[in-house]
């Protein structure tokens, strides 16, 4: 089968960052399927452009032996600001049309996922005018979490979401959704037939992170000998909450073996390390984003793992990619995020839910782990066998497929 994706953060190789379809495409790959990407020229996280794309409208390179690469332009003021923000996913919009009309053959399926929403425009024109079908994939409920967020205020540039996400669902030939709180949403809010909706959720790649020793490199290198370390790893934009991380390790002030770890980068990091001097916080190191292959070796060096996320109602409805991973490396994980994700992990038990918003209560779970060495353990234990068991990409890569066939034969 040939396999278009249309993905504007497709990472390249050894980048930081969610590596969802880097890992679908590599099984896929072996499974002896033909893959073309068409893919951004701006890291969704650091806002950087590589200086090989700088000037440049589109190219082309060899990803891996049956997987062709094709990155297309993305404003440079993408990261600057919000109306850049915007500016940047509309000239990937155009960018990436121009490419997949111009220098794409046809494809057996599209696969176009989101956000950003606005790649739905080019999924809808690219399926009528390659005649190819269309799959949609939901990573996270745009607009409303853009929305909520207080990101997306203008009402102009809202009822033009809500309109692009309209047309994505109907001329949708199924819509893939990451999490059960999106499918349902989706037939209870949008009104979408539960039958053109599937379930392939984010999932652990068992093959990167697993369980390895804790005093490695990383606690050498950051002088984390006999420190209890708590580790954040991810994007540092607004949805990220991380100020209330900050709000938590000022309540280690007087405990020097307690150190927070913030590895990533984001719209609001200049902000949080700007915080951080101000308010002399001492206990907290942030570290730039990592390659994919030493990000295990940080989330193994951890004590404790975490994420949070605003208190908005549509981040309920989300699976955060980083818990598989922690999971993956049998890690404790402190969760900030209500809803599916905490299901998640008080079914898993691989850790507790606690209120992002309240730091004493957070410190103080901190501090009853801390104390409790072997429930610890058994709490990683238990989300290495959760996940091995329910989120293995491999396997979760193959149901990909059976639904793509059944969309291609349809």
């Amino acid at each position: 089968m040939k396999i278009l994706i249309l993905h504007q953060y497709f990472l390249g190789k050894n980048d930081p960052g969610g590596s969802r379809f880097n890992q679908l495409v590599k099984y896929w790959e072996e499974m002896g399927h033909d893959i073309t990407v068409v893919a951004g020229t701006v890291h969704y996280a650091t806002g950087e452009k590589e200086g090989k794309y700088k000037g440049v409208w589109v190219t082309k390179e060899q990803y891996s032996p049956k997987v062709n690469l094709i990155r297309t332009y993305v404003s440079e003021a993408y990261n600057k600001s919000f109306i850049g923000r915007m500016w940047g996913y509309f000239s990937f919009t155009v960018s990436s049309l121009w490419a997949i009309l111009f220098h794409v053959k046809k494809h057996d399926v599209l696969i176009v996922t989101s956000p950003p929403l606005f790649v739905g425009i080019t999924g809808i024109l690219s399926k009528f005018l390659k005649r190819t079908p269309l799959v949609f994939e939901i990573r996270d409920l745009w607009p409303e979490s853009a929305i909520d967020t207080g990101v997306l205020t203008n009402s102009f540039l809202i009822k033009m979401a809500y309109f692009v996400e309209k047309m994505s669902y109907r001329f949708a030939d199924k819509i893939n959704v990451l999490t059960p709180a999106f499918k349902q949403a989706l037939i209870d809010k949008k009104n979408i037939n539960s039958e053109k909706i599937t379930f392939i959720p984010n999932g652990a790649d068992l093959d990167i992170f697993n369980p390895g020793e804790k005093n490695n490199w990383v606690r050498e290198k950051y002088n984390l000998k006999d420190k209890f370390v708590i580790t954040y790893m991810g994007a540092h934009g607004v949805a990220n909450n991380l100020h209330s991380l900050l709000d938590v390790a000022k309540e280690f002030t007087l405990e020097e073996n307690v150190v927070f770890l913030l590895i990533g980068d984001g719209m609001q990091k200049k902000e949080l390390v700007q915080r951080v001097k101000e308010e002399g916080i001492m206990n907290l190191i942030f570290i730039e984003s990592q390659p994919k292959q030493t990000i295990p070796d940080f989330c193994n060096a951890s004590d404790i793992c975490t994420a949070v996320l605003k208190k908005v109602e549509t981040f309920k409805t989300v699976y955060p990619n980083k818990v598989f991973d922690y999971m993956s490396c049998a890690k404790p994980i402190l969760l900030g995020i209500d809803g599916v994700a905490r299901q998640l992990i008080e079914e898993s038990k691989s850790g507790y839910y606690v209120d992002p918003e309240n730091a004493k209560e957070f410190a103080e779970k901190i501090r009853e782990l801390k104390g409790n060495p072997s429930h610890l353990e058994e709490l990683g234990i238990s989300g290495l066998e959760f996940v091995s068991k329910n989120f293995s990409r491999e396997v979760l890569a193959m149901r990909y497929i059976d639904e793509l066939e059944k969309v291609v034969k349809s």
